[in-house]
């Protein structure tokens, strides 16, 4: 099914709850998405990467380094999320481990974890490696992410590890990213759906969608539906101005 959404309502365009652990996976819209959520979901919410992301993406919210887990909690409170790294390389911040997230949500001091679980080096669409994605067993909500500019452009110009995203889909890196094949890389186990937990939630996000590209979305929104109707695709409107 289509959802449309803005940012603005995010977390209830995800189907969002009060105590969450929620993976972001996948392309373009990650970080976003991340800092979005932080501002949405009610209470004690902690933002994380377990992968890296860069140093000065902090989103103006407080920035804990490698803390203990009481310092976490005594910083962590319902008025603004928290962002924690396990450390700093240059302009490279570390990401922490899957089970550093277990920990954390399972403290009754904190409601909700939101991780970058994923990188993409900015492209808006990927397919993983081996070792990809960092995904905590504690998720409850995997969100495979996809910029809108993706899709219908050749593979190999718009993605990540694009002979992944190929051969998922059954073609060429030189043929175009169309709805169908994203669709299939997005339901895949080894594609978008790789490392999701049993028992999660599983939706995908295509982000920054300009009314040009909105026919595209609700043709990859149908294919989606063809693979398997329980899958949402939110299109998350691009941003005015």
């Amino acid at each position: 099914m289509l959802v449309e959404t803005t940012l603005d309502d995010l977390a209830a365009g995800l189907g969002l709850g009060t105590s969450e652990v929620v993976s972001l996976v996948g392309g373009g819209g990650k970080t976003t998405s991340l800092f979005s959520l932080g501002a949405l979901l009610p209470g004690a919410v902690v933002l994380t990467t377990t992968t890296k992301m860069g140093s000065e993406r902090t989103g103006e919210v407080p920035v804990l380094v490698n803390p203990q887990l009481g310092e976490l909690t005594e910083q962590v409170g319902a008025k603004s999320p928290v962002l924690v790294w396990a450390g700093v390389d240059g302009r490279k911040a570390l990401g922490v481990s899957a089970d550093d997230c277990d920990r954390w949500f399972a403290s009754p001091r904190i409601d909700s974890v939101v991780i970058e679980a994923d990188g993409s080096r900015k492209r808006p669409f990927k397919a993983p490696l081996d070792h990809e994605p960092v995904v905590p067993s504690s998720t409850t909500t995997l969100v495979a992410c996809i910029g809108a500019s993706a899709l219908g452009q050749v593979i190999a110009e718009s993605c990540q590890r694009p002979e992944r995203v190929a051969a998922i889909a059954g073609c060429s890196t030189a043929d175009l990213l169309t709805p169908e094949r994203a669709a299939l890389v997005l339901t895949d186990s080894d594609g978008s759906k790789k490392g999701l937990p049993p028992g999660a939630q599983f939706v995908v996000a295509a982000h920054r969608v300009e009314q040009v590209q909105r026919n595209l979305v609700a043709q990859l929104a149908d294919a989606v539906a063809r693979i398997d109707a329980g899958i949402d695709v939110v299109a998350v409107a691009a941003q005015s101005g």
